[in-house]
């Protein structure tokens, strides 16, 4: 599990270190970033991690898009500060497995990540 892939997507680089500081301090090592949706796409399509973790307010291609375009090709948690019951329900449709709402603590981030690596 923990050799897994991870992709982190977020336009915010402290927000990226955040969730990557919290995945190593886990022994989660193999983690991508990526800093926008069409990094994310990219990287998805050549390294085809086995979880993301997606933010949904990012710049040119949201996560919603990313979603879209994925097609539930990648498990995904959503952690977004954007926490409306509909945009929640909107991702789940879109394909996210799970959703996190920011701020968010960090044993659920664990608790979730590990859940999904199974």
């Amino acid at each position: 599990m923990l050799g897994k892939k991870i992709l982190i997507v977020d336009d915010s680089a402290l927000m990226r270190k955040v969730l990557r500081d919290i995945l190593e301090a886990e022994g989660f090592y193999n983690i991508t970033e990526a800093g926008d949706g069409q990094d994310a796409l990219n990287i998805c399509d050549k390294e085809k991690p086995d979880l993301m973790l997606l933010d949904i307010i990012m710049p040119e291609i949201s996560g919603m898009d990313v979603l879209k375009q994925l097609n539930k090709s990648v498990k995904t948690i959503v952690i977004s500060a954007v926490g409306q019951q509909a945009v929640i329900e909107e991702a789940k449709r879109l394909g996210a497995s799970d959703f996190i709402v920011k701020p968010f603590d960090k044993d659920r981030v664990i608790e979730r990540t590990r859940k999904y690596l199974k």
